[in-house]
């Protein structure tokens, strides 16, 4: 048996690690090329690992672009519609039995596959789960054959591709720019959420994979504020938050893990740490090591009235796709 590629070997790590990842973001973790990851993915998926490749777009912006080539957009599988309105996206495919061919990966990989739990909830404009097209209407006793539904034109985007080529070549419009060169919008992925006791995954500011725990929210905590030696002024109350870190890339978060830690307020505002540290409450150290958990308080002193509405964890100053937030509005 030939010993398998070493570069499916680690790209299958990184996949391990993640569970569920964009191909892009993938490729920047292992410094490769974005189309190498998804050629070696689409390959790796055929032959029976538990591995699910797929793919997401704008449909309608799919669809102006054929139209600006001259091509008439059409639907998979020999003609059939997408599902009526309202009757939602096909579940996920589970992988519950035996996968046709094999594949040798060090270490092993036995008994079935376990999903991680159901996807995201998309975006409307988004198209089904990956890895699965959606199935055609069904016709009932009786009944002709279904009719599709009309779709209406969508107005043509100015910054459409119009050339096309093979892949790589400079008519190849690429996915994060237009034809004029400008970046192409992209709606903002939903950040995950839960409450306190919740560990949640995500990505730190290199894109290595990490996953933070908020383990504890005291508030009020002017007691702990002033066992410590800091006097609080008239109408402020203090607030301790213990947040963990546990590093699952391959490089060190060298950064504190609560460095773009917020409070977020019912209205909207944000509330920054203090720069107030307790000796019953040690602060976090800067650097979480590969493989290591690193944990530490965080004090904020805010008006006494404001009433919160959330804990937020971000890897860089502005909140985005991979932000976390707790609720702790019942608190």
């Amino acid at each position: 048996m030939a010993a398998p590629d070493p570069v499916d070997v680690r790209l299958l790590n990184a996949v391990a690690e993640t569970g569920r990842a964009a191909v892009h973001e993938l490729a920047a973790y292992l410094n490769m090329d974005v189309r190498e990851v998804a050629a070696r993915l689409a390959t790796l998926s055929t032959t029976g690992l538990p591995l699910v490749v797929g793919v997401e777009c704008d449909p309608n912006g799919i669809r102006n672009a054929l139209a600006s080539v001259g091509v008439q957009p059409s639907h998979p599988g020999g003609g059939h519609q997408a599902p009526p309105s309202g009757t939602g996206a096909p579940p996920p495919p589970q992988h519950s039995g035996p996968h046709s061919g094999g594949y040798a990966v060090p270490g092993g990989m036995s008994g079935p596959y376990q999903p991680h739990g159901p996807y995201p909830p998309m975006a409307p404009h988004s198209p089904p789960s990956p890895g699965q097209g959606p199935p055609p209407p069904q016709q009932q006793p009786g009944q002709g054959p279904p009719q599709p539904s009309p779709t209406p034109p969508a107005p043509q985007p100015a910054s459409a591709p119009n050339t096309w080529g093979p892949p790589g070549s400079g008519a190849w419009p690429r996915s994060e720019q237009s034809a004029t060169g400008g970046p192409t919008p992209r709606p903002p992925a939903v950040p995950r959420a839960g409450k306190v006791g919740s560990k949640l995954d995500t990505v730190g500011p290199n894109g290595e994979p990490v996953g933070v725990l908020l383990v504890e929210v005291v508030d009020p905590a002017d007691f702990l504020f002033s066992a410590a030696g800091h006097t609080l002024e008239e109408g402020q109350r203090a607030i301790v938050v213990h947040v963990e870190l546990t590093n699952r890339g391959t490089t060190v978060f060298d950064s504190p893990p609560d460095q773009h830690l917020l409070l977020v307020a019912r209205d909207g505002s944000t509330v920054s740490k203090s720069s107030v540290t307790l000796s019953s409450r040690p602060p976090h150290s800067s650097g979480v090591s590969p493989g290591e958990t690193g944990g530490g308080h965080s004090v904020f002193v805010l008006p006494e009235e404001t009433e919160l509405r959330s804990v937020e964890w971000s890897p860089h100053a502005d909140p985005g796709p991979h932000s976390l937030v707790w609720d702790i509005s019942d608190l």
